[in-house]
């Protein structure tokens, strides 16, 4: 079992394009049957100055093809 500490050290990687999206800050529960829909990815905007605003990029939980131990795989 991954816990969420575990997955937000793990880098979210695009298998379409290798592009590395950034990691996971945040996941979204479905509170009824208590399963991840979708998990929240923020991605740094323009060239990495201290003060540039954090983007959020929402990835369904389908869309993880693989959990890997240093990456996490999506379409």
């Amino acid at each position: 079992m991954e816990t969420l500490m575990n997955l937000q050290t793990k880098e979210i990687v695009s298998v379409e394009t290798g592009a590395r999206i950034g990691y996971i800050v945040d996941l979204e529960i479905d509170v009824d049957s208590g399963l991840i829909t979708d998990i929240i990815v923020g991605t740094r905007s323009g060239l990495g100055n201290l003060f540039n605003k954090r983007d959020e990029t929402i990835i369904p939980w389908e869309r993880i093809i693989t959990l890997g131990n240093d990456v996490i795989l999506v379409e």
